[in-house]
């Protein structure tokens, strides 16, 4: 047996169904929407929506909307552990450009915080955007500096 020889068995794809092509397709007519209704008509997505509740007004739009959320102004950071730049094999000035290019982060431009996790014994200068306390501690124990941007 060949590859080109193989052939699916029978019955194995359906054809399939033509809607609204008339009433010998058994489809015809109203082509399987039934009659009248939110789904019967066009775009009939009606109803799928989320908090849909069959046209009154959805419960979330019943609750008051008070209360304010920083989440549109926060600062996001890159994070680097301490850690990931040793393994790095970096020396020297250690700046996001450097980070950037050894693919520690994805971004040059965006702001970048340095942790304190794994092993790390180098004397580095690091700049970055923020520091944590332990990376300060562990960058400075290891004879580095910590400069901020």
């Amino acid at each position: 047996m060949r590859l080109g020889e193989i052939r699916r068995p029978v019955g194995a794809r359906r054809e399939r169904t033509r809607r609204g092509q008339g009433p010998g397709t058994g489809h015809g007519k109203t082509a399987g929407r039934g009659h009248k209704g939110q789904r019967a008509r066009s775009g009939a997505k009606r109803g799928n929506r989320t908090g849909f509740e069959g046209g009154s007004i959805a419960t979330y739009r019943h609750m008051p909307k008070i209360g304010f959320s920083n989440h549109d102004f926060r600062t996001v950071y890159q994070i680097v552990n301490l850690g990931a730049i040793a393994t790095r094999g970096l020396e020297g000035v250690v700046g996001p450009e450097e980070l950037a290019r050894v693919g520690l982060i994805r971004k040059a431009e965006a702001r970048v915080k340095v942790l304190g996790g794994g092993e790390f014994g180098q004397a580095l200068t690091i700049r970055a955007h923020s520091f944590s306390k332990s990376a300060v501690a562990r960058l400075t124990a290891a004879g580095g500096t910590a400069e901020v941007i």
